[in-house]
């Protein structure tokens, strides 16, 4: 049996030259803390045609052996007219935690299966430049499960949509993929420059964006709140393959940290 200590070690990010953590979730509770997180619970399809409806109930969402567990199914879901045919779950930071510039990461084990699509990411707390992408989109990590050794990285910015503009960075682990153990993501926002990294390889750099509703580096001059969901189906990750079984797809979070310089 693994000492506290050691297991506290082993758990913990490798210190970023520079930044110390102001903000962090280890999920060691019974339950989320909800001093943290507040649960969504929409059928929307997140203006992507996604499949599932977000529902904040324990099949879906649940802290479990000291890590979170963000778990997709495929049920028949009616909620108030509203029919999906999967379940899942959808957490932020919005109205507990913000930040203006930060490292952002979290350790985690990603859900393999065509059409699955796992996201890091975080999003402005008011719209000050418009409605998206106009005030701004951070995607930290973007995972479609039916490519298991590849994730994305973007931002979002220029008009809202349709002007709106993104530049992304696709990056293959060079060996096994991510839904075999536990990976870090991370991306370090500052006023002039985003970099994204897994584990301890920086893998997108960025320092050019614009906005149409005010200069330099807008809209990444106010604060963001962070997201953690598992989507299904939608433009980005396409539909799951309908004539095979669906078996529930479990995001593992061990922590998500942040810091500051």
């Amino acid at each position: 049996m693994r000492h506290p200590l050691l297991l506290a070690l082993l758990s913990a990010p490798l210190a970023a030259a520079g930044w110390k953590e102001v903000w962090r979730d280890d999920f060691n509770g019974k339950d989320l803390d909800w001093t943290k997180w507040t649960a969504e619970e929409n059928g929307h399809g997140g203006g992507n045609n996604e499949l599932q409806y977000y529902l904040d109930r324990p099949e879906n969402l649940r802290v479990e052996d000291g890590r979170l567990v963000i778990e997709a199914r495929r049920e028949a879901v009616n909620v108030a007219g509203t029919v999906k045919e999967y379940s899942s779950a959808r957490i932020r930071t919005k109205r507990r935690a913000e930040w203006l510039h930060g490292r952002f990461e979290m350790s985690a084990k990603l859900p393999g299966g065509r059409g699955v699509w796992p996201a890091f990411w975080m999003l402005p707390s008011r719209e000050n430049y418009g409605m998206w992408a106009a005030s701004g989109e951070i995607d930290i990590m973007e995972f479609k499960g039916q490519e298991p050794d590849t994730v994305h990285t973007t931002l979002h910015f220029g008009g809202s949509w349709p002007h709106h503009r993104s530049t992304t960075k696709v990056w293959k682990l060079p060996k096994g993929d991510f839904t075999q153990d536990f990976h870090r993501f991370a991306v370090e926002w500052e006023k002039d420059a985003f970099r994204w990294y897994v584990d301890d390889t920086m893998v997108h750099e960025l320092k050019e964006w614009h906005s149409s509703g005010g200069p330099f580096p807008a809209p990444y001059d106010q604060p963001f709140h962070l997201v953690l969901n598992v989507a299904v189906g939608g433009g980005f990750a396409g539909p799951p393959d309908g004539s095979k079984a669906f078996p529930p797809a479990r995001l593992l979070v061990d922590w998500v940290s942040v810091s500051a310089r």
